[in-house]
């Protein structure tokens, strides 16, 4: 993981399937724990995806909250 992948989380969204158009961060843990049983696709949603699920998995949505807040850099 690389500390930009956070960022990325609260502000790349699902690029397809149920939850198309939703934040990364904000994908339902059921959908995320699909992903992990039947496999992530490939690249950096994938990458991301994990990422999300092992997040949610073990409670730390949290963390997230104040990259959500963040103002945009100058």
């Amino acid at each position: 993981m690389k500390p930009e992948d956070l960022l990325l989380l609260v502000t790349r969204t699902m690029p397809f399937g149920k939850y198309k158009d939703r934040l990364i961060a904000d994908l339902p843990g059921h959908y995320l724990n699909w992903f992990a049983r039947e496999g992530f696709p490939n690249g950096e949603i994938g990458r991301l995806l994990a990422l999300m699920q092992e997040i949610d998995h073990n409670g730390l949505k949290p963390l997230l909250d104040p990259l959500r807040q963040r103002p945009p850099r100058q």
